[in-house]
């Protein structure tokens, strides 16, 4: 699977901390290889939308839709308790 980021995604990941940002990277390589990866915890957030939410860390969560055989990458903000 290919990973894209939409517009937001790319003003979301230059505003992150610099180890947070490495941390989402980490994660979004993980995705690439298997959404089914324990440290994600993908899962689908909206299901209307298509939307999936996967894990950064405790919190911060990326949202991302899966396009063929590309993840398409909307968001990366601090997880809405």
């Amino acid at each position: 699977m290919n990973i894209t980021f939409t517009v937001n995604a790319v003003k979301d990941l230059e505003e992150l901390p610099v180890a947070l940002r490495k941390t989402t990277f980490k994660q979004l390589e993980l995705l690439r290889r298997d959404i089914r990866h324990p440290s994600i915890h993908a899962k689908k957030y909206d299901e209307n939308n298509g939307v999936w939410q996967g894990r950064v860390n405790l919190g911060y969560r990326f949202y991302f839709r899966i396009v063929g055989s590309v993840y398409r990458i909307l968001r990366v903000i601090p997880h809405p308790k």
